[in-house]
Parts: structure tokens; sequence; C-alpha cells
């Protein structure tokens, strides 16, 4: 095992061909790492509403997937939406993660780090290391950690672009029936945004959603929609998904590596690229953007409010 800051990938990463096999790739490096007892990895998915979970101890790489609600307060969540790693001795973090703390201190835990997995505009998921013995996690500890959760996602995104980002049908999830989903293919075209709007209120209408969660998710599409336009020069394709009163607004292009989404706040009123995606900032739950060879994902979640759930369920 090196320290992978001479710029080398390990050969697990560098040839995953799919998201299972770079996660259990990484963690079989982290776990060769000095007085680590167990890891966990975590991909995003559902628009950002959880975290797909692999925890692996010595042993254990034949453990399965399970899931982390994005809203839970656990050092995973906590890096994934702040892009900033958590490290320290257990006892540190009593005060914030007692239920898990009490059941690492069983585990024989010590102490913890939580890296995230960087993608291009926001992170795809974390990485979670357990340590059987206290660490000082001091800047050549960092570096390694912070490597590897930069080559991990590389690899994720070569994965995706090669349409391996599904899990194999025997690992699948089975599909809640009353999970609704709906899609519409767009061409570079201005009438775009005007067609997704439409789009989305009869969608939308049809489901039992009403007022101002339709409003709301329109402003918030229209820019999605119109960066992709400008932006990307390309065809693209919008989903809408409703589970469980969580609403998922994803468009996605297919204009290449091109500029990636982000907020930018200046003191043009003119700016239109950068000043919308702040409003979609400001007004959804979460939102994000992921950059591959194939083009840009940019979706956001809204949290309907209890009577929008009842008319949509």
């Amino acid at each position: 095992m090196g320290d992978y800051r001479d710029g080398s990938v390990p050969v697990g990463l560098a040839s995953a061909a799919d998201v299972d096999a770079v996660a259990r790739s990484l963690a079989r490096e982290l776990l060769a790492l000095p007085d680590v007892r167990a890891v966990g990895i975590a991909l995003i998915e559902g628009g950002g509403r959880r975290l797909r979970f692999l925890p692996v101890a010595p042993g254990g790489m034949q453990a399965d997937w399970c899931h982390i609600d994005a809203y839970d307060d656990v050092p995973l969540t906590g890096v994934v939406r702040t892009g900033r790693a958590v490290t320290g001795d257990l006892d540190s973090f009593a005060g914030r993660y007692a239920d898990l703390v009490a059941v690492q201190v069983a585990a024989g835990t010590q102490a913890l780090a939580a890296f995230p997995i960087p993608g291009v505009t926001a992170p795809l998921g974390g990485l979670l290391v357990y340590y059987e013995r206290r660490q000082d996690f001091g800047g050549e500890q960092r570096e390694v950690l912070e490597t590897l959760a930069r080559h991990a996602g590389d690899a994720v995104r070569r994965a995706r672009a090669r349409g391996a980002a599904t899990p194999s049908t025997s690992e699948r999830p089975e599909v809640d029936a009353s999970v609704r989903s709906a899609s519409l293919g767009l061409e570079d075209d201005a009438r775009a945004p005007g067609l997704a709007r439409r789009f989305l209120r009869r969608t939308l209408a049809e489901w039992g959603v009403e007022d101002d969660p339709v409003e709301t998710a329109e402003l918030c599409l229209s820019e999605l929609v119109t960066n992709a336009v400008i932006h990307a020069g390309a065809s693209s394709e919008l989903t809408l998904t409703l589970d469980d009163g969580m609403l998922t607004v994803a468009v996605r292009d297919h204009g290449g590596a091109g500029a990636a989404a982000h907020p930018v706040e200046d003191d043009d009123p003119m700016r239109v690229f950068g000043r919308g995606l702040v409003l979609v900032d400001a007004l959804a739950d979460s939102w994000g953007a992921d950059r591959d060879e194939v083009g840009t994902t940019s979706w956001f979640v809204l949290d309907l409010p209890d009577g929008a759930r009842s008319a949509a369920s």
C-alpha cells in the first residue's frame, strides 16, 4: 500500500467498471491504513435525499448496501452537505452524535474521520473511517485520506460516464409503487424552459401537487433548463420524481464536460447565469450539480408541506 500522494491511483479504483466496484476498492484501500478497524462508503442518490451506504469491516467485504437519510445528523451527512472533513477522538463527538458514539465505543472505536468524496461542483458522497486507537490526524494522514477520496470521486464519474451507475439487478432495491416519476426530452432551443414549465405544471397537477410548491418548482426548473440551453448547447432530459412528500427535479444535459453550474454573487444586475442559481439555492431545500464526460446533471429537491403531501398521496 502506498501513500497515493505521488499521483499514483490504486489499481482497483483505476479499473473499477461500476460504482459498486469503486466502493469496494476504496474500502480495501482504507482498511489497509494503520489502526483502521472499519470503514463506510456513502454516495448521494435520490436527488440528494439520501445516501447509499456500504459499511465494511475487515473480512466483511460482502456487506450489503443500505441507506442513510440525508437529514440524519451523522458525520457523513455533515461532510456531504458542507464539503468539509470531520476528524477527532470519539469522545469529542459525544455531545452531537451520542447514539453513534455509544455504538462505536462498544465496538472498540476510539477515533473517526469522515471526508467528502469530491464531485465537480459538490460532493458525490463521503468516506468514513473508524480507528481502534486515538489519532493525531496530522497533515500527511489527512492528505492520504483526501487523495483517496479524490481518486474515488474520479472513479465514480468514470463509471457513471460508462452508464454503470445503477447497481446490478440482484442488488437493486425493489421499486416502491408509491414513487412517481416522469421524464421529458428537451431540445437545445429557447423554447425549452417554457416547455419544461408546462410539463411540470401538468404532471404535478396529475399527481395532486398544488399551489406554492408548484410555483417554486417552476422558478427553479426554469433556471436549470435555461442554464442547460445557454451553456451546454445540447439536448437535455427533465426528470420529475415524487417520493414520500419529496419532489426531486433533475435536468441532465448532453453537452459533454462543459461549464458546470455554480452560484455566483456579484453586483451586476444584468447577470442571469449564476444569479439564477443563487435563486435555486435560496428556494430549494437542497440542490446540486455533477459533471462528467457525458454532460451535467443539475437537480433540486423540495420538501412538500403537509397540505401538498396529502394532495399528492
